[in-house]
């Protein structure tokens, strides 16, 4: 089985509490996948929204080091990726795949010099808000109705010069469109499900899921109970399949992938962690051909990665 997966939390965890990426009570460990064919995850530095400034700067900083620590610590079976042709030289050495992203552009601190500094530092992918408002636009779940700030408008063709994904995962629905209507890469919404089967304000709408569709971007299904059902605590694997079935009848084919939330949310009781992957994976099987499943789970990841040089 092949899984690559859009966020998780994981990495912040590590820095924040000390604890080690190859085995933990964490939703990823790398002791986990040794049987998997290949796995490539993204591991988010997160940034809440009271850190603005130097404060996030230094978050991002501990939490990077970190992910490098762990890099080298597991050598054997880890590495990062960062540079056209790794994913195509991972594939061939059997190791799993890291790659540095962030969450929230707070991370720039209003200076988007900074910019340079993540591509330097290996950083692919950048959501430009969290919940709250940065400095580059408003989050979803931020008080208003304003969308990218002119510093932000400034930052969007930096961030896709410099080979930095935008995120558009936590946009205000505002936010989302600015950015889709000056956007020269694919859009993509790394862990945001379907509003049309669960109403939260974190899921995308039709015409958004459309607007990446079109872009040739991604959209990473989130396992987070809540946005997974109207009922959370009714959430389970089958609701996974719910969103990607509701995704699948737009088109999305070459769109859908995965984007769990590890250790960044509250998972259905059937879906522990990764351990549940392959159990995932096997449902989906039942519903579609194995072609189709290869691409949502990691295919379609990967297409994108190598098409847009990053990896």
């Amino acid at each position: 089985m092949r899984y690559f997966d859009l966020h998780c939390d994981t990495m912040t965890e590590c820095a924040l509490k000390n604890i080690p990426l190859r085995r933990n009570f964490l939703h990823v460990d790398l002791d986990t996948v040794q049987g998997w064919e290949r796995y490539v995850q993204c591991y988010a530095v997160w940034l809440p929204d009271e850190l603005r400034g130097e404060p996030a700067w230094q978050r991002f900083l501990q939490v990077a080091e970190r992910f490098s620590q762990e890099v080298e610590k597991n050598a054997g079976c880890l590495r990062q990726l960062r540079a056209p042709g790794d994913l195509d030289s991972l594939e061939e050495s059997g190791r799993h795949g890291a790659i540095l992203t962030v969450e929230s552009s707070a991370v720039l601190g209003g200076r988007l010099e900074r910019i340079q500094d993540l591509r330097r530092l290996g950083v692919r992918m950048c959501t430009l808000t969290w919940n709250g408002e940065t400095e580059l636009g408003r989050g979803v779940l931020a008080p208003g109705n304003t969308g990218l700030t002119d510093l932000g408008r400034q930052a969007v063709p930096l961030l896709e010069e410099a080979g930095i994904l935008i995120d558009l995962s936590h946009a205000s629905p505002e936010l989302f469109w600015d950015v889709a209507e000056m956007a020269h890469k694919p859009l993509v919404a790394s862990h945001s499900n379907a509003k049309g089967v669960c109403a939260h304000p974190r899921n995308l709408e039709k015409s958004q899921f459309e607007a990446i569709r079109n872009s040739g971007g991604l959209v990473g299904l989130n396992f987070y109970k809540a946005f997974l059902n109207d009922l959370p605590e009714k959430a389970c694997m089958e609701d996974v399949l719910r969103h990607a079935d509701y995704f699948l009848s737009l088109g999305g084919e070459d769109t859908l992938a995965m984007g769990g939330d590890w250790d960044g949310a509250d998972l259905p009781a059937d879906m522990p962690g990764l351990s549940a992957i392959p159990a995932l994976y096997e449902l989906f099987l039942r519903h579609y051909p194995e072609a189709l499943v290869e691409k949502l789970f990691y295919g379609n990841a990967a297409r994108l990665f190598r098409e847009q040089e990053l990896l």
